[in-house]
């Protein structure tokens, strides 16, 4: 418990932290410049920008129901986009957004589905949510090869191949979790055979078929779900609009300033896959510090002056601390009866 909330007050004051740290290297050099023009701002095209997020979070909550009714038929909608808001503030409070898939899985244990089922249905729900990811990212990159959107930048090009590299071995690990049951006794195996000598385990061959009831629990789970192959490609595609329309905010948010002309639909859909390349592997909790700097460098290439701090932090408000605001609502509000 102690470390728990050690870990909370860390983390808050680390947000705390970056976010005075970004404010005052974005606004330091143009205050009043950039507070005028955040305040005379236009609210319809700001409210488009928030209907955008809202759309996003309504297809990432689709695209994990599909799966929850696969094992739950009757499971209510609304609780999962209840889970998808609470994940929202999970995802914003620790490092590498790590919480979000256990607190998902203890969601649906608490909605009386095996922590078996559960774990399957947030692997496999993370899994399309990387391959929308890392394909939107594969566009992005050779785009860029072939129209020659950014000027090359040694640093920023070495973030983008590790953010990438990244994010397709998620995607491998978890295949390999989820589809090979061999491999995985065979780690499991070595892994208790290590804690045994080390006298951690006491029982080895009970804790072995502990662990392999778990595994074979978990692959026959698995399994089912992969036989339905068109739910994988409809969540797929669920998870990929939905980052076109998180994409797009920044766009929305530059019309939101006046500015119709710095860039169109495309190029900001390549420049946001860019910035979350960076961001998705920067170890504070909502990739603070690397998105605004990806936002700043890959942007600035559309966006000068004032204007793009401006632009910015509207952005990052709209994206991240308002998502957490609502995810921490959401905490208060109760699931619906199935």
């Amino acid at each position: 418990m102690i470390n728990s909330k050690l870990k909370k007050g860390i983390n808050f004051i680390t947000i705390v932290l970056i976010t005075s740290i970004v404010l005052y290297l974005s606004l330091k050099d143009n205050f009043k410049t950039i507070i005028n023009q955040i305040l005379n701002i236009n609210i319809i095209w700001l409210i488009i920008a928030f209907l955008l997020l809202l759309i996003y979070w309504l297809l990432r909550s689709l695209a994990i129901h599909t799966f929850v009714k696969m094992v739950k038929p009757k499971a209510r909608f609304f609780n999962s986009f209840l889970l998808m808001l609470r994940t929202q503030f999970v995802n914003a409070v620790t490092p590498f957004a790590t919480g979000g898939q256990p607190y998902q899985v203890y969601y649906l244990k608490k909605s009386n589905i095996s922590i078996t089922n559960s774990t399957v249905i947030i692997v496999e729900n993370f899994i399309v949510y990387q391959i929308a990811l890392v394909t939107l990212g594969l566009i992005a990159l050779f785009s860029n090869m072939f129209m020659h959107i950014f000027k090359q930048n040694q640093l920023l090009s070495h973030l983008i191949a590790i953010g990438f590299f990244m994010n397709t071995m998620v995607i491998v690990v978890l295949f390999i979790v989820s589809f090979t049951k061999k491999l995985n006794k065979i780690l499991i195996n070595i892994g208790i055979t290590i804690l045994t000598k080390l006298h951690i385990v006491k029982d080895k061959q009970k804790q072995l078929d502990k662990w392999n009831e778990k595994i074979n629990n978990f692959h026959e789970s698995a399994s089912i779900l992969l036989k339905h192959k068109r739910y994988f490609i409809k969540t797929i595609i669920y998870n990929f609009i939905a980052l076109i329309c998180l994409y797009l905010i920044p766009l929305i948010v530059l019309f939101a300033f006046g500015k119709f002309n710095n860039i169109n639909i495309y190029e900001t859909i390549v420049t946001s896959a860019y910035v979350m390349l960076i961001g998705s592997f920067v170890p504070i909790p909502g990739g603070s510090g690397g998105l605004e700097y990806g936002f700043i460098a890959f942007y600035g290439t559309f966006i000068k002056g004032s204007l793009l701090p401006a632009v910015m932090l509207v952005w990052r408000f709209i994206t991240y601390y308002f998502g957490m605001i609502i995810g921490a609502i959401a905490f208060y509000i109760k699931k619906v009866k199935e």
